[in-house]
């Protein structure tokens, strides 16, 4: 299922839903997954200051995948092997 992520918030709830869905402790899946209790419950409470890398450890660990609707001319900058990560 698509679920337009517009917030931190937004991001929370899925992650939480996700979480409850698998019938999960919010310990147990911190533990599973490698990331502390406490931050488990700042990514489901929408913290804005979560670590991005942390974060993604997390939706990857309860089975969430993330993709971007991004516009076609985007798209055509993401395929050029002339934009390389250090390249604006």
């Amino acid at each position: 299922m698509k679920f337009t992520l517009d917030s931190a918030a937004a991001i929370g709830k899925v992650v939480r839903a996700s979480r409850k869905a698998q019938k999960i402790r919010q310990d147990d899946a911190a533990g599973s997954i490698g990331v502390s209790e406490n931050f488990l419950g700042k990514v489901e409470r929408g913290s804005e200051t979560v670590q991005w890398g942390k974060l993604f450890q997390v939706l990857e660990g309860l089975g969430v995948r993330v993709m971007v609707d991004v516009p076609e001319s985007v798209a055509t900058h993401l395929h050029d092997p002339a934009n390389s990560k250090n390249q604006p």
